[in-house]
């Protein structure tokens, strides 16, 4: 008799039974534990989908996220009691389990040395089947891969020519490009699934003539987030959105206060707030946050070979 899995998260009563039924069934329990370890994989995935979202919605806090944790992982004991994901015979397999009828005749070894999970590219990083493949002679990804280092890594040198047309040191902008697309994990798609390249939010008004890509995104009105439908502009390289911020400050005659305070990147970007550039109440304040974090100053020391910028 198969030992029945609990019917909600907090249930921990069946793991006595799971212990007394693996001294005298092996074969069974492996069943009952390859299905709890698949719950867990379960809710660790629904976490990381939840994770990779651009936030909340309105009033969401954290009393929304404590039943939504609930949520999910009374949903992944659900799906696991159900037909789950397919991954229990993998991991019972793995775990030293029988062979299924589908697997009989073959070298018992040679099966168990199988990789567990194969993981294809697309599914690895959705943008990566779908993002433009760079020329041979790039060596800037067109797919950022989301840590400080490989943002810093990838973005330094067009930050580093942005930032001295503007008087600025490269890390501020790094600073601020991380903020606005989450080191990199974030940036606009365009309708092929191709990324915008746009690092720092700018919109395409009437005097933009180049690509544009159309994104819900949060605008702070009276400080409040408010979901919206925007045009932002999109470019062909990293290299390409950094230099037209770069336009966009200087020609941009509201920003004239900020270029008058680059020497002082904190004062620089609360004049930007100050003149519009962005309607979050904690803009500059978010980005000094991250150009003072140690996520930043260590990609900085890495990819600058430890010498103090």
């Amino acid at each position: 008799m198969a030992i029945e899995l609990a019917q909600v998260y907090t249930d921990f009563a069946g793991l006595g039974a799971l212990k007394a039924k693996a001294r005298k069934d092996r074969e069974s329990a492996l069943d009952e534990v390859a299905r709890q370890f698949e719950s867990l994989f379960t809710q660790m995935m629904l976490r990381s989908m939840r994770d990779a979202s651009f936030g909340g919605g309105l009033g969401e806090g954290r009393n929304t996220r404590f039943y939504r944790e609930m949520y999910d992982q009374q949903l992944a004991v659900e799906m696991s009691r159900q037909r789950g994901l397919g991954l229990a015979e993998v991991i019972k397999r793995q775990l030293g389990g029988k062979v299924s009828a589908g697997e009989q005749g073959r070298d018992l070894a040679a099966y168990r040395a199988k990789p567990v999970v194969t993981m294809p590219a697309a599914i690895a990083d959705p943008n990566a089947a779908m993002a433009p493949v760079p020329s041979a002679t790039s060596q800037v990804p067109d797919v950022l891969d989301g840590t400080p280092e490989g943002f810093v890594t990838a973005l330094r040198p067009a930050a580093e020519k942005a930032a001295r047309r503007l008087g600025l040191p490269a890390e501020a902008l790094l600073a601020q490009a991380a903020l606005e697309t989450g080191w990199g994990r974030h940036v606009i798609l365009r309708a092929d699934g191709s990324s915008s390249h746009n690092l720092f939010g700018i919109k395409a008004d009437g005097r933009w003539q180049g690509d544009r890509v159309t994104v819900t995104t949060l605008e702070y009105k009276d400080g409040v987030a408010l979901k919206t439908r925007a045009d932002f502009r999109a470019y062909d390289s990293w290299e390409e959105s950094f230099q037209d911020y770069v336009r966009f400050v200087q020609e941009n005659p509201r920003y004239a206060e900020a270029l008058r305070n680059t020497a002082d990147s904190g004062r620089y970007f609360e004049a930007l707030q100050h003149a519009g550039y962005a309607t979050d109440p904690a803009y500059a304040r978010k980005i000094r946050r991250i150009l003072s974090s140690e996520p930043l100053r260590n990609a900085a020391l890495e990819t600058s070979g430890g010498a103090k910028g």
